[in-house]
């Protein structure tokens, strides 16, 4: 394939993607546009099928060109792990790390992995970004991240699972509030009569619990919807409701005891798992590798440690014990 491929035409299309236009690539390639065009239009001829298809005012990749974009991202993601490896052979000295996660995650990393890993590797930049759980395996699957941690991810043979487990969905409300005085897990019928707060549907959460409802012939109206977990823990804090989610989801809140997690029954919110996830084949530089063995150590030891945590914390702020 490299005998077939000009470094520069291929450098060109690349942009080109980037730009989402000849005249972007052009722009930022300082060139005349019809040179960066022909340019493109012999790497086709090189390749022998079209790269590009016009979409509106710009173009996009036909699916030989998206073979093509992945197979460059590939090699030079193969070149970058060479040059972090030789620069970082005995130690991890410099580099930088996209992580990509759900917000939920957000608090747990800052408290645990990133907090140990950025004061012990001052010199390694890392950018963490905040978004769903469709956007999190995309970002991966097209190697623009090098982990991501979310709830429920699909299965899709391009993603490796380094580590998982279980992250049942439970309620969240004020001590004070009256489901937290049923003593029972509860059933989604018993939210009804209470104003509620929940995430936009392309979180996994909800479409856990949506698919919980139907099971139960339930619907359950929602007082706020969000994309923010930070805006559900304000919303019960403030005596507005209760919210649906995952306890790591609901970490910020652990520490204030006038709030409790109450159990579901509705077997199909207990089914659900947090994943830390990288693209499979995908050769991690030596930072990244490090940071995602970091990653997995504390979150196997995180499950863990919080397996019957819920009766533990139930029990010291004496509601809900039974409940567990």
């Amino acid at each position: 394939m490299d005998d077939k491929l000009d470094t520069r035409r291929v450098r060109y299309f690349m942009q080109v993607l980037e730009s989402g236009s000849v005249r972007g690539a052009a722009d930022v390639l300082d060139m005349d546009p019809s040179a960066v065009s022909r340019a493109i239009g012999i790497l086709e001829k090189e390749c022998g099928v079209p790269l590009l298809e016009r979409h509106g005012r710009g173009v996009v990749p036909t699916d030989a060109g998206q073979m093509l974009a992945g197979y460059v991202r590939r090699q030079n993601n193969q070149k970058q792990h060479l040059l972090a490896q030789m620069d970082g052979i005995r130690k991890i000295e410099r580099g930088h790390i996209d992580i990509v996660a759900g917000e939920g995650y957000v608090d747990w990393l800052m408290r645990r992995s990133l907090r140990d890993f950025m004061a012990t590797h001052p010199n390694i930049t890392i950018e963490l970004d905040v978004a769903s759980t469709d956007e999190i395996v995309r970002r991966i699957v097209e190697e623009r991240a090098h982990i991501g941690m979310l709830f429920q991810p699909p299965k899709d043979e391009r993603l490796t699972s380094h580590q998982s487990h279980a992250q049942p969905i439970q309620a969240m409300v004020l001590a004070s509030h009256p489901l937290a005085r049923l003593g029972r897990p509860l059933k989604l019928a018993d939210l009804l009569p209470y104003p509620g707060a929940t995430l936009h549907r392309n979180f996994g959460v909800r479409q856990h619990i949506e698919a919980a409802e139907l099971s139960e012939g339930v619907r359950l109206p929602a007082l706020l919807t969000t994309t923010s977990f930070s805006a559900l823990g304000h919303f019960v804090s403030a005596g507005l409701g209760y919210t649906l989610g995952t306890r790591i989801s609901l970490t910020p809140n652990a520490d204030n005891t006038t709030l409790v997690e109450l159990p579901m029954k509705n077997p199909l919110l207990s089914q659900g798992r947090s994943h830390i996830i990288s693209r499979h084949g995908r050769m991690l530089s030596p930072a990244a590798a490090a940071l995602l063995r970091q990653i997995v150590a504390d979150m196997r030891g995180y499950a863990e440690s919080t397996t019957g945590g819920k009766e533990r914390r139930a029990t010291a702020r004496g509601r809900g014990a039974s409940m567990a």
